[in-house]
Formats: C-alpha cells, structure tokens, sequence
C-alpha cells in the first residue's frame, strides 16, 4: 500500500450514491491520519491441506518469466528465492539442513503453494504443473512436499532469506529501502533485467526473494551506509527505481509503506492532483501534522498546508539513518573471540530492529521480555544501548558502571535463544558475558559470583559431608545468614547433594560392564557437576543406555570442570582456564577415536560452542567437534537402534534445554525417545526461568518463576503423562512447582524403557 487509498475509500456503490469508508483510508495510512482505538477485523479460514512444489531455474531472469505461467494454474503462493538465500543457508548451522536438498546449480527458484480451498487433488495440480514447466524445460529440477514437516522444512528456509542477509559479515548490507517495488507478474522478467542494469550501473549487487506472484519481489542491494557514497548510492538507485516502477506501471510500495524510505518519491509517483490531495487530505484529519510527519506526505515548506511551522516539510531518505556517515563506534578488547561475528561492534550492530524478540508465542527468545513486556528486557533493547555505548551516545566507560550491569545487561538470563531465533543472529548472551567479564575486571567480582562460579568446589564439599550438608541449610536462622551474605532467595528450595558421586559410583561397580573388544564405540561421559553431586541417577541411567547400546564407557575422575559456572558468571579468566585443562586432557583420546558424551546440556553446549570463543587451536576443534548431549551421541550414531525396547512405554511432555534449541541439538532427543516407543509432546516453551544461578538470586527469584509459569502452563495442557527434561536447573524449576515432583532427565525414560 502506498500513498492513501482514495479509491476504495470514496466510492459509488450500486444505487449510484458516494459512499466513505474510513477504514480504507486508515488501512495503510501508517498512523498519519488518527489513531485506531477499536476495531472489527474479518478472518480468512485456514486451509485445512496444502501441497507445496519448488521448481529450479538456470537464471532469475528465466524464473521470472514462468511466473505468469504459474498464475494460471489453482495455486494459493508464488515465492521467489535466489541463489544468494541458498549459498547463505547452505553456510549457515542453523539453515544448512534445509538448504541441503537444492539441486546445485540452481540460480533461482519458485516455491508453488496449493491449498485445499482450491485444490482437491494435489498430486494431479503437481502434475500438471510438472508437465508445464519441467517436461517443456523451463526448469531443471523440482521438489515436492505433501507432509507438514517437509513443507514446513521449505517455508524455513524461504522465512531465513532476511536473517541470512542480515547477518552478513563487514559494513556492507543487503538494505530494504527498494524491496517493496510492485510491477504487474507478466512484467516481471523485463523489470528484472533493467534492475540488474541499475545496479550493475551504481557498482553492486543484491539479493532477490519473495512475491512473486503478485509480482513485489524483495529486492535488496548491498550497500555500505556508513559511506556518504553508499548514502548517495541509495538515493540514486531509488530514483533509477521509480522510473522503471512507473514505466511498467507498477507501486513503488506493494505491501510495507511508505515510511520514511519512501515518501519523498511520491509526488514523482502520484503527480501534482493527487499529491495536493494527499497533503490537504493529511490536513484535515491533523491540522497540526503531529501524527508520523514526512511519512506518506510531507509539506513543500512552511508556506505550504498545513501549520504555521517548520513540522512535516520535507522528505529525504538520506536522513534519521540508523548509522549513516558520521557513525563511528569504539571496537573494545574482548577476551572472547569475536572474529566469526566480524568484531564485537558488529554483531551489536547486527540488530536491525525488526522486534522479533518482542514475540510472545514461540520459539525461546526471549524470556525476560514475556514475563515484564518491557522493551529494555529484549534483545533489541539491549543492544540498542550496548550501540550507544560504543559509538559514544552514552559517558565514556558508563558500558561498566554498575548502573549498565543492572539495568540493561542483568536480565538477560544466557539463554542463547536470540542466537537462534533472532533473524540477525545477535548474540545477547555471548555480549553479556564479555561485557560482564570487563566489569568484573574493573569493579572486582562479588561474593556471590565467587560462589556460583565455583560451585564445582562447594558441591564437592556437599556430597562428600552428606547428609550433614543437606541438614544444615534447614537449621534456624541458616537460610537468612545465607541470603545476607550471598543474595540467595530464601523461597528458593536448595539442591540436596548425593552421598555417592557418580564417579564413586562407576568406580564401585567396577567400571564398565562391557569389554572393550565387544563395543561398538567407545566414549568418556563427562562428570558434569549436577549430575555428579547432586542427581547422579540421571548419569548412572546413561551409563547403562550406553552399555546397551554397546558403546564402551569410562567416568574420568581426573577432568577440570567444563567452565561452564565461570562463563555465565562472567569470569572468563576462570572459565578458559577450566576450558583449557580439559581441552589438554582429553585432546589424545579424542585422537585415539573416543567421543565425550554429557548428562547436562550446557555442559556439553559450553564444550561445542563457547570452548572455540575461549581457545583457539586444532586441540579445541577436534575436543569440540567430538562432544555431544547423551542422546544426541545415540541418535547421530544412531547406536539406539541396538536397544531392546518396549513396545509401548508411554507418553512425555518434553521440554528442550535452551542451549540446546539455540545449537539446533534439540531434536535429537525427541527422535530417540519416539524411537523408544514413547508418545512425545514436544513443548513449545520458552526457558524454565532457573537459567543455572538465576534463579537462585533473591532479586531475580520473582522474575524467575514468572519465567517459569509460561512453562509450567505448556506442562499442564499437554495430555502426556508426565515429563522429562534434560538441563538440571529445568528439573529442580519443575520440581520446585507445588505439588510437583521433580521430574527425570530424558535419558532416564529412555533407561525405563529399555529395562521393561
């Protein structure tokens, strides 16, 4: 929608009377009219089926022309993807398995949707479709998806085109500041043609997607906007652009607006009658031009209508720019390795602003926004300040005040949700750390992060005095001594330590019970600190799932903790040196063939991910590359194939650790416990709220169970019969719950089921 829709808001209905519907005119009006206090909204069923096809092209140019072909068979989507999207996924750990089934060779595609509403037999539409476009040669290859997961495989990575493109690396980006140009569909192929010469003629490239078939591609050039030539550059590329929009008929904005971007172009799109129209329209709804100034329209000067001021005159694209050229930002030393990200300033700046991290209904991210709904607990948020800090917007040094620490960065729980689900790919939780670890360099650390980040040492204390140590928090007076001199919460329920560690454990039985010529792998399962002191029942039942499966097993004694206490407390020093001793023990096992397995998903995460931000060298990639979660271990190996299981244990509700779902390792345990026999509901949840010491904190334990009810509300609609989480702080948050019992870590039922 560009401009205001006069046309459909006065109108002569059929008696020949002029009728006026508001709503037409403030549809698309970008707010510049009035503000919609209520209003009624039709809704469109939902298809109840649909089908999608991918055709593959040899060029864009060839792909634009089957698309009025297309049009002409009972299709509900025409989609574009170019090459650009697919070398990006296929790089991508996130989109490369979506990516995966692209026939080389493809420089564009059309992703074809059929619904039920249109459609009764969609094998028949396919191949119809296929004798049109594939058996004439117009496209080289094709894909089909009829089940859900297969469609919904293709719409992921059709969705990934704008987090892929944003997520480039250097100054240079793929801006939207043209991407919403519409031309008629059967114009498509030569507007495509002539928009290549614009850019070949403005010295660069862009990205092409989306729809197709209502002919408003998506068009992205990549441009440096922290240059005055880039600066100008768009400004030129855009009025090259509304030339070929006007000669082919089109919109210079289909479906986004306006905006900023865009207005300054509509008197040259609209001409003089119905730009004086729009202007004196905008006037008569608000007389003072209050409402989004220069958006849609913008006054000629203050001579022109409207008010008496300077407010609405004027419109230019090259202004109110996120960066522009007067940006510089300060690159800090980080102790952590930011070159993946291009530097610790850029992947702060990889945040766009799009808000994805405001949704409330999927995915991880982010958690502490759900539970307060304020603006400063999201991604966004965060790193628009961490942005003012480095380019100079806020003191110098205010980044590691302690007024910074508390109000931006200390609710971001570690979840890792936003390397994932944020389009960009901003990493909230790795800034935090580096940042928090610069202010510990600065401020000194407090008492009870020496605590938590060693809680390794104070476990092993707990489980070798049990029960003593469990009695004694309980004593009067105990739990208030504990909140003065640590912060602890005192509704918090302590964790009970085991009087047999795990290592005690497996030493006592005698190691493993199968002989190492009779395995068919061999693996070191990590004594991580929870499982090992405090729920050892969870790595005793992997142990056994291992054996069964016929996997060798040992429980090394002699390895440093994984780190991972130190890292989410920001005491970096502390975590590389752990990071460092493991990586130097365990370096020629790895060698020799042997995998390092982990009970606790962030453990086994810190080993994957954050062990090559600490270190760098082959060691830390070949220690990383062999450490897997217990089930995953089983399911990328496929080792659970060997197990004798029952044929009907049951059904789980399982709720996924974070760091897990953040690394794209969550679905393997799903597959396993399905594989098992189990009936699973995987929760759609965000995270528990414990976030290891999180919770723990008095300050933070509200917040924290707010976290958590958004889970514990997944956990009373799913009709499984009980549930199973993998991450120990997620079983002691569950467990917490009134009336709750604490529930089994995956590979426990996966042990249940095997045993029956």
């Amino acid at each position: 929608m560009s401009g205001y829709n006069l046309q459909k808001a006065v109108y002569k209905n059929d008696d020949g009377e002029t009728v006026i519907n508001l709503s037409k005119l403030f549809v698309g009006a970008e707010g510049t009219l009035g503000v919609i206090v209520e209003a009624e909204v039709s809704l469109v069923t939902k298809p109840e089926e649909t089908a999608l096809v991918l055709y593959c092209f040899d060029s864009l140019v060839d792909a634009m022309e089957a698309v009025p072909e297309a049009l002409e068979f009972d299709v509900s989507a025409v989609e574009l993807m170019d090459d650009e999207v697919f070398r990006l996924a296929a790089n991508s750990v996130e989109f490369a398995q979506y990516a995966e089934p692209i026939p080389d060779g493809t420089a564009a595609s059309l992703l074809l949707e059929y619904d039920s509403e249109l459609v009764d037999d969609f094998e028949a539409a396919v191949a119809a479709t296929n004798d049109h476009f594939v058996a004439d040669g117009a496209a080289f290859d094709v894909l089909e998806a009829y089940a859900d997961e297969d469609q919904r495989d293709l719409w992921k990575l059709r969705k990934a085109a704008i987090p892929l493109l944003m997520g480039l690396e250097g100054d240079p980006k793929p801006y939207p500041f043209i991407e919403d140009a519409t031309v008629p569909p059967e114009e498509l192929a030569e507007y495509v043609g002539q928009f290549e010469a614009v850019l070949e003629s403005h010295d660069t490239s862009a990205a092409y997607f989306a729809h197709a078939g209502s002919g408003t591609l998506h068009i992205r050039p990549i441009l440096n906007l922290k240059q005055q030539g880039g600066i100008e550059k768009m400004r030129s590329i855009s009025d090259d652009v509304t030339d070929l929009v006007l000669e082919h008929h089109g919109a210079f904005s289909g479906e986004h607006g306006d905006g900023m971007a865009r207005t300054e172009f509509n008197p040259k799109m609209y001409g003089e009658g119905l730009w004086t129209a729009f202007k004196q329209l905008k006037t008569a709804f608000d007389p003072q031009w209050l409402l989004h100034p220069g958006n849609v329209v913008y006054r000629d000067g203050p001579d022109d209508v409207g008010p008496d001021s300077e407010r609405g005159v004027d419109a230019d694209m090259r202004e109110n720019l996120r960066y522009g050229a007067d940006y510089q930002s300060v690159e800090p030393q980080t102790t952590l390795d930011f070159d993946d990200e291009g530097g610790f300033s850029h992947l702060v700046e990889l945040c766009n602003g799009c808000g994805t991290c405001r949704q409330t209904d999927s995915e991880v991210m982010c958690p502490t926004y759900r539970a307060t709904k304020e603006e400063i607990q999201t991604t966004r948020g965060r790193a628009n300040m961490l942005r003012a800090a480095i380019s100079g917007e806020l003191p110098e040094d205010e980044i590691h005040a302690d007024r910074f620490q508390e109000e931006v960065l200390d609710l971001c729980i570690g979840c890792k949700g936003c390397k994932s689900d944020c389009p960009t790919g901003v990493d909230m939780a790795k800034l935090k750390t580096e940042v928090k670890h610069q202010h510990h360099q600065e401020e000194g650390v407090s008492l009870r992060e020496r605590l938590f980040s060693n809680i390794d040492v104070f476990s092993r204390l707990g489980s070798t005095f049990a029960p003593v140590s469990n009695w004694a928090p309980k004593v009067p007076g105990a739990r208030r001594v504990m909140g003065e001199l640590f912060g602890i919460a005192p509704e918090r329920k302590l964790p009970e330590f085991a009087s047999t560690s795990l290592v005690s454990w497996f030493d006592e039985r005698g190691g493993c019970r199968l002989a190492p010529g009779d395995a068919r792998d061999q693996v070191l399962l990590f004594p991580d600190t929870f499982t090992n002191y405090i729920d050892p029942s969870a790595g005793k039942a992997a142990v056994e799932v291992l054996e069964a499966a016929g996997v060798y097993v040992e429980v090394p004694a002699d390895l440093a903790p994984s780190g991972r206490a130190a890292y989410s407390t920001g005491r970096l020093d502390l975590a590389r040196d752990r990071a460092s001793e493991n990586v130097d023990a365990l370096h020629d096992r790895v060698a020799a063939g042997w995998s390092v397995v982990f009970v606790e998903p962030s453990d086994a995460v810190v080993f994957q991910d954050e062990y090559r931000d600490m270190l760098s060298g082959p060691g830390v990639e070949a220690v990383s590359s062999s450490a897997y979660g217990v089930l995953e271990y089983l399911d990328a190996h496929r080792l659970d194939d060997a197990l004798d299981e029952a044929a009907d244990p049951g059904s789980l509700a399982y709720h996924g650790h974070c760091n897990q779902k953040a690394t794209n390792k969550d679905h393997h345990a799903v597959g396993v416990l399905r594989r098992a026999g189990y009936d699973v509901d995987p929760l759609d949840a965000t995270c528990c709220g414990m976030a290891g010491s999180f919770g723990y904190h008095d300050e933070h334990y509200g917040l924290s169970q707010a976290i958590g009810s958004l889970l514990f509300d997944k956990v009373d609609e799913s009709p499984a019969e009980r549930v199973v989480a993998p991450g120990g702080s997620c079983r002691s948050q569950l467990g917490d719950r009134d009336g709750a019992e604490k529930p089994p870590h995956p590979v426990e039922a996966v042990a249940d089921a095997v045993a029956r």
